[in-house]
């Protein structure tokens, strides 16, 4: 069951976020191509400094919470790692900037005093 912590601690990020989604409106899937623009920049910088530090002995993953699967160097769990998180984040940002007065907020206007 170790071998599988990664990924459920993962599973759960998404399952605890994917509401916002579907209930908070926050349209994140709904727009793939802003989605993978976002995530592009992140996996580039983030996979090349691990796979940098795996081979370079800095970094390593214990064989006991991986499925042992890896692709250049990394653990599979990794690689869904650098997609997963930033996806939550993004979820998040969107609800809550939705929904808080200010520049950010999708109704235009500012917040009234």
């Amino acid at each position: 069951m170790d071998a599988w912590q990664y990924l459920l601690v993962l599973g759960a990020c998404v399952a605890v976020t994917l509401p916002l989604e579907i209930i908070g409106g926050a349209r994140v899937y709904r727009r793939p191509k802003a989605l993978l623009a976002t995530l592009a920049p992140v996996l580039v910088v983030f996979a090349g400094w691990d796979v940098i530090a795996v081979r370079g002995g800095q970094w390593w993953f214990s064989e006991r919470y991986i499925l042992g699967l890896r692709l250049a160097g990394l653990p599979v769990e990794e690689w869904l790692f650098f997609a997963v998180i930033p996806v939550c984040a993004l979820l998040t940002y969107e609800v809550v900037g939705r929904g808080a007065p200010g520049p950010r907020s999708r109704g235009g206007g500012r917040a009234r005093r």
